[in-house]
Protein backbone atom coordinates (compact mmCIF):
# COMPACT_ATOMS: atom_id res chain seq x y z
CA UNK A 1 0.00 0.00 0.00
CA UNK A 2 1.40 3.47 -0.84
CA UNK A 3 1.68 6.07 1.89
CA UNK A 4 -1.81 7.26 2.72
CA UNK A 5 -3.89 8.90 5.42
CA UNK A 6 -7.16 7.88 7.02
CA UNK A 7 -9.37 10.21 9.05
CA UNK A 8 -12.37 8.52 10.65
CA UNK A 9 -15.01 10.56 12.56
CA UNK A 10 -16.62 8.55 15.36
CA UNK A 11 -20.41 8.83 15.33
CA UNK A 12 -21.30 6.10 17.87
CA UNK A 13 -19.54 4.67 20.95
CA UNK A 14 -16.98 1.99 20.10
CA UNK A 15 -14.57 -0.08 22.12
CA UNK A 16 -12.25 -1.04 19.27
CA UNK A 17 -10.44 1.65 17.29
CA UNK A 18 -8.29 -1.18 15.92
CA UNK A 19 -11.28 -2.88 14.25
CA UNK A 20 -12.58 0.40 12.86
CA UNK A 21 -9.24 1.28 11.27
CA UNK A 22 -8.71 -2.24 9.91
CA UNK A 23 -12.02 -2.02 8.07
CA UNK A 24 -11.46 1.56 6.89
CA UNK A 25 -7.94 0.85 5.59
CA UNK A 26 -8.53 -2.75 4.42
CA UNK A 27 -5.62 -3.91 6.57
CA UNK A 28 -5.23 -6.81 8.97
CA UNK A 29 -5.78 -6.19 12.67
CA UNK A 30 -2.16 -7.22 13.22
CA UNK A 31 -0.85 -4.57 10.83
CA UNK A 32 -3.03 -1.85 12.35
CA UNK A 33 -1.87 -2.85 15.83
CA UNK A 34 1.75 -2.49 14.70
CA UNK A 35 0.93 0.95 13.29
CA UNK A 36 -0.61 1.95 16.63
CA UNK A 37 2.37 0.73 18.63
CA UNK A 38 4.77 2.55 16.32
CA UNK A 39 3.01 5.90 16.66
CA UNK A 40 1.14 6.14 13.35
CA UNK A 41 -2.35 6.34 14.88
CA UNK A 42 -3.75 9.48 16.53
CA UNK A 43 -6.93 10.32 18.43
CA UNK A 44 -8.53 13.76 18.38
CA UNK A 45 -10.83 14.45 21.31
CA UNK A 46 -11.96 18.03 21.77
CA UNK A 47 -8.98 20.36 21.34
CA UNK A 48 -6.44 17.58 22.00
CA UNK A 49 -4.81 15.28 19.44
CA UNK A 50 -2.48 12.59 20.76
CA UNK A 51 -0.93 9.34 19.62
CA UNK A 52 -3.09 6.29 20.31
CA UNK A 53 -0.95 3.22 21.00
CA UNK A 54 -3.54 0.73 22.27
CA UNK A 55 -7.24 0.01 22.34
CA UNK A 56 -9.41 2.43 24.29
CA UNK A 57 -13.13 3.31 24.23
CA UNK A 58 -14.17 5.89 21.68
CA UNK A 59 -17.02 8.33 21.98
CA UNK A 60 -19.06 10.34 19.49
CA UNK A 61 -17.17 13.40 18.31
CA UNK A 62 -13.75 11.69 18.42
CA UNK A 63 -11.72 11.46 15.23
CA UNK A 64 -9.27 8.65 14.50
CA UNK A 65 -6.29 9.40 12.26
CA UNK A 66 -3.87 6.90 10.76
CA UNK A 67 -0.84 7.96 8.72
CA UNK A 68 0.16 4.73 7.05
CA UNK A 69 3.41 4.03 5.21
CA UNK A 70 4.85 0.54 4.76
CA UNK A 71 8.29 2.07 4.20
CA UNK A 72 8.21 4.03 7.46
CA UNK A 73 6.65 1.29 9.58
CA UNK A 74 9.07 -1.37 8.35
CA UNK A 75 12.10 0.70 9.30
CA UNK A 76 14.12 -0.97 12.07
CA UNK A 77 15.56 1.42 14.68
CA UNK A 78 19.25 1.17 15.48
CA UNK A 79 20.02 0.57 19.16
CA UNK A 80 21.30 3.46 21.26
CA UNK A 81 23.83 3.27 24.10
CA UNK A 82 23.28 4.71 27.57
CA UNK A 83 26.16 7.00 28.53
CA UNK A 84 24.80 8.38 31.82
CA UNK A 85 21.52 8.01 33.74
CA UNK A 86 20.92 10.96 36.07
CA UNK A 87 17.40 9.85 37.09
CA UNK A 88 15.54 12.92 35.79
CA UNK A 89 17.53 12.99 32.55
CA UNK A 90 19.80 10.71 30.57
CA UNK A 91 22.66 11.04 28.09
CA UNK A 92 22.61 8.62 25.18
CA UNK A 93 24.84 7.81 22.24
CA UNK A 94 22.78 8.22 19.06
CA UNK A 95 24.11 6.35 16.03
CA UNK A 96 23.65 7.37 12.41
CA UNK A 97 20.05 7.18 11.20
CA UNK A 98 18.18 7.52 14.49
CA UNK A 99 15.82 10.49 14.59
CA UNK A 100 15.70 13.10 17.34
CA UNK A 101 11.94 13.40 17.04
CA UNK A 102 9.06 11.61 15.37
CA UNK A 103 6.53 12.65 12.76
CA UNK A 104 2.86 12.01 12.26
CA UNK A 105 3.86 8.82 10.42
CA UNK A 106 5.63 7.20 13.40
CA UNK A 107 8.00 7.70 16.32
CA UNK A 108 9.37 4.18 16.75
CA UNK A 109 12.80 5.11 15.38
CA UNK A 110 13.36 8.07 17.69
CA UNK A 111 15.68 8.65 20.62
CA UNK A 112 12.84 9.29 23.06
CA UNK A 113 10.88 6.18 22.10
CA UNK A 114 14.00 4.02 22.47
CA UNK A 115 14.60 5.52 25.91
CA UNK A 116 11.01 4.84 27.02
CA UNK A 117 11.19 1.22 25.93
CA UNK A 118 14.73 0.32 27.01
CA UNK A 119 15.83 2.33 30.04
CA UNK A 120 15.18 0.90 33.50
CA UNK A 121 13.29 1.84 35.51
CA UNK A 122 10.71 2.61 32.82
CA UNK A 123 10.06 6.35 32.53
CA UNK A 124 8.64 8.77 29.99
CA UNK A 125 11.19 10.52 27.81
CA UNK A 126 10.95 14.07 26.48
CA UNK A 127 13.16 15.66 23.81
CA UNK A 128 15.43 18.51 24.90
CA UNK A 129 17.40 19.32 21.74
CA UNK A 130 18.01 17.92 18.28
CA UNK A 131 20.84 16.14 16.53
CA UNK A 132 20.69 15.60 12.77
CA UNK A 133 19.45 12.17 11.73
CA UNK A 134 22.68 11.67 9.79
CA UNK A 135 24.90 12.77 12.71
CA UNK A 136 25.95 10.62 15.65
CA UNK A 137 26.90 11.32 19.24
CA UNK A 138 25.63 12.57 22.58
CA UNK A 139 21.99 13.48 22.92
CA UNK A 140 20.11 14.50 26.05
CA UNK A 141 16.60 13.37 26.99
CA UNK A 142 14.57 14.36 30.05
CA UNK A 143 12.28 12.10 32.06
CA UNK A 144 9.93 14.81 33.36
CA UNK A 145 8.31 17.75 31.56
CA UNK A 146 9.67 20.21 34.15
CA UNK A 147 13.19 18.94 33.60
CA UNK A 148 12.78 19.07 29.82
CA UNK A 149 11.64 22.69 30.01
CA UNK A 150 14.56 23.71 32.23
CA UNK A 151 17.14 22.00 30.02
CA UNK A 152 15.63 23.27 26.77
CA UNK A 153 15.76 26.81 28.15
CA UNK A 154 19.53 26.47 28.57
CA UNK A 155 19.88 25.51 24.92
CA UNK A 156 17.74 28.50 23.94
CA UNK A 157 19.85 30.81 26.10
CA UNK A 158 23.06 29.34 24.60
CA UNK A 159 24.43 28.41 28.00
CA UNK A 160 25.06 24.80 26.96
CA UNK A 161 28.54 23.99 25.70
CA UNK A 162 28.35 21.73 22.64
CA UNK A 163 31.45 20.25 21.04
CA UNK A 164 31.67 18.17 17.88
CA UNK A 165 34.28 16.24 15.94
CA UNK A 166 34.14 16.09 12.15
CA UNK A 167 36.25 14.35 9.53
CA UNK A 168 36.30 16.55 6.44
CA UNK A 169 37.62 16.43 2.89
CA UNK A 170 40.98 18.11 2.25
CA UNK A 171 43.79 19.39 4.43
CA UNK A 172 42.42 22.04 6.76
CA UNK A 173 45.06 24.71 7.16
CA UNK A 174 46.21 25.20 10.77
CA UNK A 175 45.80 28.66 12.29
CA UNK A 176 47.33 30.20 15.44
CA UNK A 177 43.85 30.58 16.90
CA UNK A 178 40.65 28.62 16.32
CA UNK A 179 39.03 29.65 13.04
CA UNK A 180 35.70 31.47 13.24
CA UNK A 181 33.12 30.74 10.56
CA UNK A 182 30.32 33.27 10.76
CA UNK A 183 28.53 33.37 7.42
CA UNK A 184 24.81 33.99 8.10
CA UNK A 185 22.46 31.07 7.52
CA UNK A 186 19.09 31.96 6.02
CA UNK A 187 19.64 35.55 7.10
CA UNK A 188 20.36 34.66 10.72
CA UNK A 189 23.55 35.00 12.74
CA UNK A 190 25.58 31.77 12.83
CA UNK A 191 28.93 31.21 14.55
CA UNK A 192 31.05 28.06 14.28
CA UNK A 193 34.54 27.82 15.84
CA UNK A 194 36.86 25.24 14.30
CA UNK A 195 40.21 23.83 15.47
CA UNK A 196 42.38 21.41 13.49
CA UNK A 197 43.27 18.27 15.44
CA UNK A 198 45.03 16.20 12.78
CA UNK A 199 45.31 15.51 9.05
CA UNK A 200 46.12 12.18 7.44
CA UNK A 201 49.39 11.59 5.64
CA UNK A 202 47.78 11.76 2.19
CA UNK A 203 46.46 15.22 3.01
CA UNK A 204 42.96 14.48 1.76
CA UNK A 205 41.23 14.33 5.14
CA UNK A 206 41.31 16.37 8.35
CA UNK A 207 39.91 15.82 11.83
CA UNK A 208 38.38 18.94 13.35
CA UNK A 209 37.10 19.94 16.77
CA UNK A 210 34.10 22.24 16.57
CA UNK A 211 32.21 24.50 18.96
CA UNK A 212 28.96 26.14 17.89
CA UNK A 213 27.69 29.31 19.50
CA UNK A 214 24.39 29.21 17.59
CA UNK A 215 22.18 26.35 16.53
CA UNK A 216 21.06 26.88 12.94
CA UNK A 217 19.86 23.98 10.80
CA UNK A 218 22.82 21.99 9.45
CA UNK A 219 25.07 24.82 10.62
CA UNK A 220 28.33 22.86 10.86
CA UNK A 221 27.78 21.05 7.59
CA UNK A 222 26.94 24.24 5.72
CA UNK A 223 29.79 26.31 7.14
CA UNK A 224 32.41 23.64 6.42
CA UNK A 225 31.08 23.09 2.90
CA UNK A 226 31.18 26.84 2.27
CA UNK A 227 34.94 26.92 2.89
CA UNK A 228 35.67 23.89 0.73
CA UNK A 229 35.88 21.23 3.46
CA UNK A 230 32.58 19.33 3.38
CA UNK A 231 32.11 16.63 6.00
CA UNK A 232 32.86 13.11 4.79
CA UNK A 233 29.58 11.37 4.03
CA UNK A 234 27.60 14.58 3.59
CA UNK A 235 25.29 13.86 0.65
CA UNK A 236 23.48 17.17 1.04
CA UNK A 237 26.30 19.73 1.16
CA UNK A 238 29.10 17.60 -0.25
CA UNK A 239 29.09 15.01 -3.01
CA UNK A 240 25.76 13.19 -3.46
CA UNK A 241 27.71 9.97 -4.02
CA UNK A 242 29.33 8.80 -0.79
CA UNK A 243 30.49 5.43 0.53
CA UNK A 244 30.42 6.41 4.23
CA UNK A 245 27.91 7.69 6.74
CA UNK A 246 28.19 11.31 7.82
CA UNK A 247 31.39 11.76 9.86
CA UNK A 248 30.03 14.31 12.31
CA UNK A 249 29.86 13.41 16.00
CA UNK A 250 28.62 15.35 19.02
CA UNK A 251 31.16 14.34 21.66
CA UNK A 252 30.66 16.74 24.60
CA UNK A 253 27.76 18.45 26.36
CA UNK A 254 28.14 20.72 29.40
CA UNK A 255 25.18 22.34 31.16
CA UNK A 256 23.76 23.18 34.58
CA UNK A 257 21.91 20.31 36.22
CA UNK A 258 18.30 21.48 36.83
CA UNK A 259 18.14 19.42 40.03
CA UNK A 260 21.47 20.10 41.80
CA UNK A 261 22.35 23.40 40.05
CA UNK A 262 25.85 21.98 39.51
CA UNK A 263 27.68 22.40 36.22
CA UNK A 264 27.85 18.98 34.58
CA UNK A 265 30.04 17.80 31.71
CA UNK A 266 29.44 14.61 29.76
CA UNK A 267 31.50 13.23 26.93
CA UNK A 268 31.68 10.14 24.77
CA UNK A 269 33.99 7.30 25.78
CA UNK A 270 37.18 7.05 23.75
CA UNK A 271 35.95 4.12 21.66
CA UNK A 272 33.11 6.28 20.32
CA UNK A 273 35.34 9.17 19.33
CA UNK A 274 36.02 9.62 15.59
CA UNK A 275 39.58 9.27 14.37
CA UNK A 276 41.45 9.37 11.05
Amino acid sequence: MPSTEFHLPIEAPSSSPLDLLAIEASLSRRRVRQAMQKGAVWLSRGPSTRRLRRERPLQPGDVLHMYYSDTVLDEVPAPLTLIADENTYSLLYKPYGVRSQGSKWSDHCTVTRWAEQNLLPRRPAFPVHRLDRAASGLILVAHAKKTATALARQFEERSVEKRYRAIVHGRFQPTPEPKLLDAPIEGRDARTIVTLIAANSEGDRSLLDIVIETGRKHQIRRHLSDIGHPVIGDRMYGSPVQDQDLQLTAWLLAFTCPVSAERKTFQLPEERMPSL
